[in-house]
């Protein structure tokens, strides 16, 4: 399955810059679940929601009397995914599941967003890796074009293993790293050449 447009930013990662002048994306890190001439929606994937934790998440839903499994060796992070409809929820998964609601965002990642989805990760019987997101970052048409060129976003291939294996408090300075920029040089001063 081939990227929907190359030069829109559907799969990519943004990482919020100094000049992004909103505390609520400080040092975020975001996946770009949609982007195309009509807007944008991405998941932030280091804001995690540790007094919701998947467990509380699955009671709160009714699903835990359901699953016959430890769910405490059970670690799937809950995140904060940003400031749009917070309690719509979000599983950002490989591609190794598959259900009929399930968007395919690229060769590595998807994206489903049902109880179904909850029950089957519950059970054992989810994706290999994944995070369960809380809320969407949203732009609308031409507004995330008009951020990138005042330097508030910087962008990154994604990665499974910055999405999915680091820690939550580590992936934007992980991001920055692969990026080969010191996050020391960073200036929230908007230039022009």
């Amino acid at each position: 399955m081939k990227q929907k447009q190359a030069s829109y930013l559907t799969g990519k990662l943004l990482l919020a810059m100094p000049a992004i002048g909103d505390q609520r994306f400080h040092r975020s890190v975001i996946f770009m679940a949609a982007h195309d001439e009509n807007g944008a929606m991405g998941l932030v994937i280091n804001s995690d929601l540790p007094e919701l934790g998947f467990e509380n998440l699955l009671d709160q839903l009714g699903i835990s009397s359901k699953i016959e499994v430890d769910l405490k060796n059970l670690n799937l992070p809950v995140m904060s995914g940003g400031p749009v409809e917070k309690s719509r929820g979000f599983l950002l998964h490989t591609t190794d599941f598959h259900q009929k609601e399930t968007i395919p965002v690229d060769d590595d990642f998807s994206i489903t967003g049902t109880i179904d989805a909850l029950t089957k990760v519950a059970k054992g019987n989810g994706p290999d890796h994944a995070l369960f997101i809380l809320g969407y970052a949203g732009w609308t048409a031409g507004q995330l074009e008009q951020e990138l060129q005042k330097n508030a976003w910087l962008v990154l291939d994604s990665d499974p293993a910055l999405v999915f294996h680091e820690k939550t408090g580590d992936k934007w300075n992980m991001a920055i790293d692969k990026l080969g920029i010191d996050p020391a040089m960073l200036s929230g001063e908007i230039g022009r050449a």
